[in-house]
C-alpha cells in the first residue's frame, strides 16, 4: 500500500511515518519545510526517514496547486492519504494571519482536489484541532458540542478546513476522517509548543511563564499514543457520504503546572516561575471525550505524563547536546 503523508517533515508526520514504514507500508512524504522552526530540526527528522526502505520525498507546499495537483497524476499508485502539514500555533496566527488561511484553508483544498483525482484512493485522514471547540465550558469536549465561537483565527482555519471536508464527502463521495488533537508532546516535538519551551527555559535558568498560576489544564497526549491512533482510523475508512470528526486525546486533564513538576523532576531541575494573567487566545482547560474513537478502532491511550514526559526530556538533553 502506498500513503502519501503530508507534514513529513513535522513532529507528529516524523512519527507516523516511521510506524508505517516499521509495517511495510510505502510512504510519499511531502514537505516544504518551511522556516517557522529551526529548519535544522525538521532535516534531522527527514533524515531519519530516508534511511529507511519504502520511503520517498517530495519538497512541496500543499497549498500549491500548480505541484500537488500535478503529484497526484504522477501518484496513481497512492492508496491513502494522511494530511497532517499545516502552519501551527495558536499565538502566532496574531502574527501572520495570511499564513494561516493559506496553509489550512487552501492547503486543506489542495489536498482534496488531490485526493479526488486519486483512481485508488480509500481513505484520507487530516488533522483538525481541539482549539475548534474554543470556549466551550461543557467538559469532556464531545464531537457533537457546538465548535462555531473559535477563540483564535488557528481555530477558526481548522474548523474551515472541516467544513470544506464535509462539502468534499457530500459531492464527490470522499472517504475522510479528520483527527481533533489534543496537546501532543514527545520526541522531536516542536520548540515554539510549551514542552520544549519550558525544558529550554529550566535548562538555562530562565523564568518558566504559567499562565493564571499553571492552573490551567490540558489533556496532555504522549506523540506515540497518537500515532495509535492515527493508523487505527486510517485502516477503517469512513464511509464516502458521511465524513468522520473524531476527537484523538488522552481523556485526562492534567494542570500546566503538575506538568511543569513532573518536567523538572525529570531534569534534575527547578523553574523559575513568573505569574501571568491569561492571554484571550488561551482556553482554560481542554479534555477529550474519546469514546468515538475507542469504539472505531480501539484507541486507548496508554502514556501517562510521569512516563511520557520523562521521555521527553532525555530526547531534549540529547538534541540540546548535539543530537
Amino acid at each position: 500500500m502506498t500513503i502519501l503523508l503530508t507534514g513529513a517533515a513535522g513532529f507528529i508526520g516524523m512519527h507516523v511515518a516511521q510506524a508505517l514504514l516499521a509495517r511495510g507500508e510505502r510512504v510519499v512524504g511531502v514537505d516544504n519545510l518551511t522556516p517557522y522552526y529551526d529548519v535544522r530540526l525538521k532535516q534531522a527528522r527527514l533524515e531519519r526517514l530516508q534511511t529507511q526502505a519504502g520511503f520517498s520525498f517530495v519538497q512541496a507546499d500543499v497549498a500549491d496547486r500548480d505541484v500537488m495537483l500535478p503529484l497526484a497524476a504522477s501518484r496513481p499508485e497512492v492508496t491513502r492519504v494522511v494530511h497532517l502539514a499545516a502552519q501551527p500555533g495558536v499565538r502566532h496566527s496574531l502574527v501572520d494571519p495570511f499564513a494561516y488561511v493559506e496553509a489550512n484553508v487552501m492547503g486543506q483544498l489542495v489536498m482534496l482536489e488531490f485526493a479526488r483525482r486519486q483512481p485508488r484512493l480509500e481513505h484520507l485522514v487530516y488533522a483538525s484541532s481541539s482549539s475548534v471547540y474554543g470556549g466551550n465550558r461543557k467538559l469532556p469536549f464531545a464531537e457533537s458540542d457546538r465548535v462555531d465561537h473559535p477563540v483564535s483565527l488557528y481555530a477558526a482555519t481548522k474548523r474551515s478546513a472541516e467544513l470544506i471536508s464535509e462539502s468534499y464527502a457530500h459531492l464527490f463521495g470522499l472517504s475522510q476522517t479528520g483527527l481533533r488533537f489534543f496537546t501532543v508532546y514527545g520526541p522531536w516535538g516542536r520548540p515554539d509548543m510549551a514542552p520544549w519551551m519550558f525544558a529550554d527555559a529550566i535548562i538555562s535558568g530562565r523564568p518558566v511563564t504559567l499562565y493564571d498560576g499553571g492552573r490551567l489544564k490540558r489533556d496532555f497526549t504522549f506523540v506515540d499514543d497518537i500515532v495509535a491512533g492515527v493508523l487505527g482510523c486510517l485502516d477503517h475508512p469512513a464511509e464516502g457520504a458521511r465524513p468522520r470528526v473524531l476527537n484523538i486525546g488522552n481523556n485526562r486533564s492534567v494542570e500546566v503546572r503538575h506538568f511543569v513538576e513532573v518536567l523538572e523532576s525529570a531534569l534534575g531541575r527547578r523553574a523559575v516561575i513568573v505569574d501571568t494573567p491569561r492571554p484571550a487566545t488561551d482556553v482554560e482547560e481542554t479534555f477529550a471525550d474519546i469514546s468515538a474513537i475507542q469504539a472505531l478502532c480501539g484507541f486507548t491511550p496508554r502514556t501517562p505524563i510521569e512516563v511520557g514526559v520523562p521521555r521527553f526530556a532525555s530526547w531534549y538533553l540529547s538534541w540540546r547536546e548535539g543530537g
